[in-house]
């Protein structure tokens, strides 16, 4: 047998459970999810974002209090929402949405879905193609770029989206496992890149730290031409730049996998180390690269970590990238594949593969990163309250969970309405309340929940408020 037919029979043996509950002897422990949370948040984001902090004038005692609060109100977000949601149902978050909704609604949505994990997956490509790009003396994009500036780029960048695509295409076991090789050795080399570097930043003793840290490193003065971030900014940012996997519900489809809800704490490791550790740790070094470049508004982290940790750092952005870019394609291929069940989910990865590296040519998507995280929690936000109330309260008030399933509908308008009443609100909210869309989350969600309380009310009054899907017992 040769090798190619060998390897298309192993993808044809995934089965990732996309129309059915996952079976109690497939579960998994702990184990898994803390290495997944860990690789998936200690990864090529936390390259780009660390600095952009520094880039945004966050001053130093507003970074630290910030970030606190807002990784322990998102990993409450995770346990007590996406938890209790997935291990109830045991199903993706697509199928969930279509037995709600209708398979009309939830084709727009999972097309929209797909896009915005391609993107977010093809910008931690393009960030691992900075460290790959290093030996070869590749030019490197700036904070201003939008489209590929070389030849050699866009080959850089094919390279790792075909490496990424393909470990995804195995499906979830196989990122699992990666992940988990991946995660310990790369928090390391973030936290012994950032010490190392704080000598040439004047910090030769722990009582130095603080002091340097608010004159020198998060200075609390914006670069010139971006915004300033206070206190405000970075507890929002630091809850909802996830909000599309825990109030969006898209990690229904990692954590239904999960023995128990409580599961959702796992996401505790990945969090703090991530979104803290890394986080100011890459602000470290790139507090560095501006005073020792001048300024220079080349934003690169592959050549900012080789600068302070050699090739060790390099190959850290190179895994990172992955680690990110890995269970974001996996998800945007059952996204697309929940569309037709006939398709392969391997068939379909290797084409959202081919999307998001063609995306990730584009600088932009890595320079509006910030921007784009919250967008697209913000798009996915409504959904997920959706959901919530579907599994939990709508049986409590005589109201039928998985309406469209049970009246046999395509679309339930009850659905349609909510997501666009809440984003249309969330837009009024930006332009003509002056308020960024790092706030826009928090009340989006509430008005969500009450427009589809309201609207399913109205449309339910003929039917039997009786749910066709038995509650799941483990």
């Amino acid at each position: 047998m040769s090798s190619t037919q060998n390897l298309k029979q192993r993808l044809e043996a995934v089965n990732e459970y996309e129309r059915t509950p996952i079976p109690k002897n497939k579960l998994k422990g702990w184990k898994s999810f803390i290495g997944t949370y860990a690789g998936e948040h200690t990864a090529g984001t936390e390259f780009v974002l660390g600095p952009l902090f520094v880039a945004h004038g966050a001053s130093a005692g507003d970074l630290v209090s910030g970030l606190l609060l807002g990784n322990i109100l998102a990993i409450l977000s995770w346990a007590f929402f996406t938890g209790k949601v997935a291990v109830k149902t045991r199903t993706t978050l697509y199928y969930q949405l279509e037995k709600i909704a209708g398979n009309r609604f939830t084709l727009v949505y999972n097309l929209v879905n797909a896009a915005l994990f391609c993107f977010l997956a093809g910008s931690m490509i393009a960030v691992s193609a900075t460290a790959v790009g290093i030996p070869f003396n590749l030019q490197m994009p700036s904070l201003t770029d939008v489209y590929p500036n070389s030849v050699g780029w866009i080959i850089t960048v094919f390279g790792i989206g075909a490496i990424t695509t393909v470990v995804a295409m195995f499906g979830f076991n196989v990122i699992s496992k990666f992940a988990n090789i991946a995660a310990p050795w790369m928090i390391m080399v973030f936290i012994a890149a950032a010490v190392g570097v704080l000598p040439r930043l004047g910090i030769n003793s722990f009582s130095e730290f603080w002091p340097v840290a608010e004159s020198t490193i998060w200075t609390g003065i914006p670069l010139e031409g971006q915004s300033k971030f206070t206190f405000w900014h970075i507890l929002f940012f630091a809850w909802f730049c996830n909000m599309g996997m825990h109030i969006g519900m898209a990690d229904m489809s990692i954590l239904r996998y999960a023995k128990k809800w409580t599961y959702g704490f796992s996401t505790t490791g990945g969090v703090f180390l991530g979104h803290f550790i890394a986080w100011m740790a890459s602000g470290i070094l790139y507090s560095l690269f501006l005073l020792e470049s001048q300024g220079s508004l080349v934003f690169a982290p592959g050549p900012i970590a080789y600068e302070a940790a050699g090739i060790a750092g390099a190959v850290c952005v190179v895994i990172a990238g992955w680690t990110t870019a890995n269970p974001t394609l996996y998800r945007a291929g059952l996204a697309i594949q929940s569309i037709n069940p006939k398709w392969k989910t391997w068939k379909v990865t290797l084409f959202v593969g081919l999307v998001t590296t063609i995306a990730a040519c584009f600088p932009a998507l890595v320079m509006q990163l910030l921007e784009f995280v919250a967008l697209y929690g913000l798009i996915l936000m409504p959904l997920g309250a959706v959901i919530f109330l579907d599994v939990f309260v709508f049986p409590k008030m005589g109201l039928a969970s998985n309406y469209a399933e049970l009246t046999k509908s395509h679309f339930n308008p009850a659905v349609g309405i909510t997501w666009a009443i809440s984003l249309v609100f969330c837009l009024g909210l930006n332009i003509w309340g002056g308020i960024e869309i790092f706030f826009l989350g928090l009340p989006g969600w509430f008005v969500a929940v009450f427009v589809y309380l309201l609207a399913s009310k109205a449309i339910q009054k003929k039917v039997i408020s009786v749910s066709p899907t038995l509650p799941l017992t483990y």
